[in-house]
């Protein structure tokens, strides 16, 4: 009989000193993958990021003569009004977008959910996440914002070999933030903003104590 393999998350100090290892909570990081609903999050979630900007004139916007081209009959032509009717050069467009499209995509919160907590658990799985303690004392300069991640980089391979790391905090913790906002390969990510397509762009979790804390209890539930 094989035993499950514990899940953990190494846990670092400021100066990327491991302390100990997290044991990471099956029921949030250790579900059974599902990549057509991770699909369909994404997809919601991009959907709804999209604005509608398209907007084509029609025949009565466009500028030009309302007088008829020719004469009704006789001519041995089709019957037209003006110039401005869709099926000539320079005319209104037919059924062109407005600039009103709807794009908005609806997902059940329990399947929103259900779908982040697959892909923490692939990372989970992969030992793509570590935590970091006393993050709100990190002083708000880029340069220790740099060396903590170069040190990181140090024990951590993973983080060295990412072209992008999300680094995610609770909503209070600001110094992180201003640290790292100018470093081009991180992510800040909030931890009551956590969505399956922003984590499913990077290799890498860094979170927070105080973040990972909130992300295993029944807070994170919408």
């Amino acid at each position: 009989m094989t035993t499950k393999k514990k899940l953990i998350a190494n846990f670092y100090d400021l100066k990327a000193t491991k302390l100990d290892s997290i044991s990471l909570d099956p029921a949030f990081f250790d579900l059974k993958d599902n990549p057509d609903l991770i699909a369909q999050s994404v997809r919601v979630y991009l959907s709804n990021q999209r604005r509608a900007k398209a907007k084509v004139k029609n025949r009565s916007e466009v500028r030009g003569t309302t007088r008829k081209v020719w004469k009704q009959k006789g001519t041995g032509r089709a019957r037209h009004g003006d110039r401005r009717a869709p099926i000539f050069v320079g005319g209104g467009k037919a059924h062109a977008p407005r600039g009103d499209q709807n794009f908005k995509l609806k997902l059940s919160k329990k399947m929103n959910r259900l779908a982040r907590l697959i892909v923490l658990s692939h990372f989970a799985r992969n030992e793509k996440i570590i935590a970091l303690k006393d993050i709100s004392s990190l002083p708000e300069k880029t340069k220790a914002a740099s060396d903590l991640l170069k040190n990181l980089g140090k024990k951590e391979k993973s983080i060295s070999l990412a072209k992008r790391v999300a680094l995610i905090t609770t909503p209070d913790q600001s110094a992180p933030r201003a640290a790292f906002k100018n470093i081009k390969n991180v992510t800040l990510i909030s931890s009551e903003s956590l969505n399956t397509y922003q984590l499913s762009l990077h290799p890498f979790l860094i979170f927070s104590k105080e973040a990972l804390d909130i992300l295993q209890t029944k807070k994170n539930e919408n």
